[in-house]
């Protein structure tokens, strides 16, 4: 099964097991499979302050971060949860993947409802999903450039930009409007 089809599958199931709340908590679901649940810390790191990411050696076909870029790392299992300074978007990375979530104004109809995620793979692929990423531990970025397991972030009043660094295949994200390149 693809994982963009097994993340729809499970977004959508979660959807339907949780009624007419507005909140429903839970773990986040992502297309990797057997990598188990992410730990999380019980508070919520702050981006007001840059840090410098202590120097490592990478592999030589490891993206480099682009320069400028605050390099928002990863949990234990390797994603990276943010929501942008509006609070409308949530979104979830890890190095295959960026899916958002939000209530969308243009977004298609999904079996009768309409879309309230999208998914976009490091090769292009593109899904409109129906689903919640659940209760995740997402750090607030500010406008401005960040770098998180192989994706380049740029977040500005109009919307957020993501772009893997090693495909270049991205899309832009915001309220009115998601447009994939």
């Amino acid at each position: 099964m693809r994982p963009l089809t097994v993340l729809a599958t499970v977004l959508t199931a979660g959807a339907l097991l949780s009624g007419c709340q507005s909140d429903v908590e839970g773990m986040p679901v992502t297309p990797t499979s057997g990598a188990g649940e992410p730990s999380f810390p019980t508070s919520r790191p702050s981006t007001n302050r840059p840090t410098a990411a202590p120097p490592t050696k990478t592999a030589p076909s490891a993206p480099a971060s682009p320069p400028a870029a605050e390099v928002l790392p990863p949990q234990d299992a390797g994603y990276v949860f943010i929501a942008t300074k509006s609070g409308q978007v949530r979104c979830q990375l890890d190095k295959q993947s960026v899916a958002c979530e939000a209530l969308f104004t243009n977004s298609p109809i999904k079996d009768g409802v309409r879309a309230n995620g999208v998914s976009l793979s490091a090769d292009g692929s593109v899904a409109w999903i129906v689903g919640n990423l659940g209760d995740i531990p997402a750090v607030t970025i500010d406008y401005r450039m960040y770098s998180a397991v192989g994706w380049t972030i740029v977040a500005t009043t109009d919307g957020t930009r993501f772009t893997n660094q090693q495909t270049k295949h991205g899309m832009f994200v915001s309220i009115d409007k998601v447009e994939t390149y």
